[in-house]
């Protein structure tokens, strides 16, 4: 279901990047803000221009890329146990001890003369 979303978010921001491409400037730019093009009232205030196809497209993209991504944080949030990769496909095998124990099965008792294994602690 994530990879799903993704997914759907990835082509989602391609389609607003295009739409935002395709539509035409204003014009104006940052120097009407100076007051070249009018006053400053006018310019910030100014009468909204007929909603086109790809301003109501930019909206619906947009509107939804933004929803996509509220998903995904909540279900990214949430903690999960961890899912062990090929648990079933291989028998579980019990680790041996590196130095043989007394008494155990295949463990050898020390010879006349020699010292029995030692091991070491870190202390």
């Amino acid at each position: 279901m994530f990879g799903f979303l993704l997914a759907l978010v990835i082509a989602d921001g391609l389609l607003l990047g295009v739409i935002v491409l395709l539509q035409s400037g204003k014009g104006d730019g940052l120097a009407a803000m100076g007051g070249a093009g009018g006053t400053m009232a006018d310019n910030i205030l100014g009468g909204r221009q007929a909603a086109t196809l790809l301003t109501k497209a930019t909206w619906i993209c947009g509107s939804l890329f933004l929803g996509l991504l509220f998903v995904l944080s909540v279900m990214s949030s949430r903690v999960r146990a961890p899912q062990p990769l090929l648990r079933d496909q291989f028998p579980t095998a019990q680790p041996q001890p590196l130095v043989p124990q007394p008494g155990a099965a295949g463990a050898t008792a020390p010879q006349q003369g020699q010292a029995p294994p030692t091991t070491t602690t870190n202390r």
